[in-house]
């Protein structure tokens, strides 16, 4: 059992297959963005040695990320590799839905049972604003093909972005009327790159709600309140699905944080906003015991921070997010 210095139990590891990415989301990445020489990151015998090292110490929840994890070759038998270690109970996957049309009944095969998917608007020019690169088709595609396929409940993520699409919550919210999906709001977090924009264009998870209640009528609390892992969750009257605010900036949910991150180049992330990572990909290509190797993983673990430092000003400035993972 991998434990932090305030008792926390770690066993929620969110993997980066991948830094690369079909789309350039503007809260992401800059449109020139560079990536990583393939060699640098971890390849498929590496992450699959990973896993088995974190199953090993009591990690049983495996979420895929990326980039965008479905550009990575032989994603389905990675999904299929970890799906079969033993101790991982579950195996889900963030992806912004472009290839999923084609992949959805292949990873669900290969043992995958859920989806996140990125969808911040569902307006065709301001998602194409947003994305840069992307079709909003795409997207609606490979959603109805993960649903079709089982990859349920799907959870649609969206970023909100003022002067992009904070006047687009309420006809995302509208969907759960009729879908028994989870529709979740984030407030956009500060990282390297486009410091400027993300800090600057925040809109808070309560002013969302209120938007959405002014339009849609007034939100009922479910899950008794609970955080549904680091959503706050609502419903509609009579509605099918859910609404929930993800408010990592005003409302951080630290205290129940079970979770860490392990970078597309094998660094052990212990919190999204803080810039301090363990190197594990170094030791292991240079001979490091499998003994050792657990020793850094717990050794880093028990060194997580408490939370991030965005009250106090400190931006994480090491990376972009595409190179961490969310």
């Amino acid at each position: 059992m991998a434990i932090d210095r305030f008792g926390r139990n770690i066993h929620y590891l969110r993997i980066s297959l991948t830094d690369h990415c079909n789309l350039r989301c503007i809260y992401c990445m800059p449109e020139d963005q560079v990536f990583r020489p393939n060699a640098e990151l971890m390849q498929d015998e590496e992450i699959l040695l990973f896993v088995r090292l974190f199953a090993s110490l009591g990690f049983d929840k495996i979420r895929l990320t990326g980039g965008e994890p479905t550009v990575r070759a032989h994603v389905v038998d990675l999904v299929r590799g970890i799906a079969q270690t033993e101790g991982i109970r579950t195996v889900t996957m963030t992806t912004n839905s472009v290839l999923l049309s084609k992949l959805a009944r292949p990873l669900a095969e290969a043992g995958l049972k859920r989806v996140n998917v990125s969808l911040d608007t569902l307006n065709p020019l301001k998602f194409k604003r947003l994305t840069r690169w992307g079709k909003l088709e795409d997207v609606w595609a490979g959603i109805l093909a993960a649903e079709e396929a089982g990859l349920t409940p799907i959870k649609l993520n969206a970023v909100v972005v003022r002067g992009y699409n904070e006047d687009d919550v309420v006809d995302l919210a509208r969907l759960t009327l009729d879908h028994a999906w989870q529709v979740r709001f984030i407030e956009m977090m500060p990282f390297a790159g486009i410091t400027d924009l993300q800090t600057t264009h925040v809109v808070t998870a309560e002013e969302i709600k209120e938007r959405i209640e002014d339009s849609l009528g007034d939100l009922e609390i479910a899950h008794g309140g609970e955080l549904d892992g680091e959503a706050r969750v609502y419903r509609l009257p009579n509605a099918k699905g859910e609404i929930g605010f993800i408010s990592s900036v005003t409302q951080p949910f630290c205290a129940s944080c079970t979770r860490a991150r392990l970078t597309a180049d094998g660094r052990l992330r212990l919190c999204l906003l803080r810039e301090k990572e363990v190197d594990l990909l170094t030791p292991l290509r240079a001979g490091a015991s499998l003994d050792e190797l657990r020793t850094l993983i717990l050794d880093g673990i028990w060194n997580k921070p408490w939370g991030h430092g965005l009250a106090d000003g400190v931006i994480p400035l090491n990376r972009v997010m595409n190179q961490i993972g969310g």
